[in-house]
């Protein structure tokens, strides 16, 4: 899979065990010819990880909606900008072009672009996955949750058909490969 989509946190304010994990990310696609495909901050775990990536040989592309852009806050690190009018048209554009997406911590958004994923795969529009990559056990409680709607029967397949875990890098990039 060469072309990632990366969910992640615009907060700056977060544990740097999070920014340094953003980091290996972003240095392990450069090394390996990995595409970014993210929401295109320049705040956050999303600036962290372009910046990684980019300096490490991966081309990036960031997917702007136009209040981050009335806000400043388009990153500098883009080498492709798709311009969207909005949050919804963000992460259609971002899951038609990613291969893959990976969730690093993060907060509403994130959330939001994680089960934007997962809801349109239950459905068949596409059949890729959403990987959390779980520092320091972040993703634990949605995966409680996830678990506890197939018990409860709120789900008509298996969820785990949609998602993938990575506790650690090493699962993260076999995952990856």
């Amino acid at each position: 899979m060469d072309k990632i989509a990366i969910f992640c946190s615009a907060s700056s304010t977060i544990d740097p065990v999070y920014f340094e994990k953003a980091s290996e990310l972003g240095i392990w696609m450069g090394q390996n010819k990995k595409t970014l495909i993210y929401g295109g901050a320049n705040i956050g775990l999303m600036e962290c990880i372009a910046r990684s990536a980019k300096e490490n040989g991966s081309m990036v592309m960031g997917v702007v909606p136009t209040k981050l852009e009335e806000r400043g806050r388009v990153s500098d690190l883009l080498d492709v900008t798709f311009r969207t009018d909005n949050l919804s048209d963000r992460k259609d554009l971002m899951l038609q072009e990613a291969e893959v997406v990976v969730a690093l911590p993060g907060g509403v958004g994130t959330l939001d672009e994680v089960f934007h994923v997962m809801a349109s795969a239950t459905l068949d529009y596409h059949h890729k996955k959403v990987v959390f990559y779980n520092i320091n056990g972040f993703w634990d409680g949605i995966l409680h949750f996830l678990s506890g709607l197939e018990a409860q029967h709120f789900a008509h397949h298996p969820l785990c058909n949609y998602f993938a875990v990575a506790n650690d890098f090493n699962e993260l990039t076999e995952l990856l490969k």
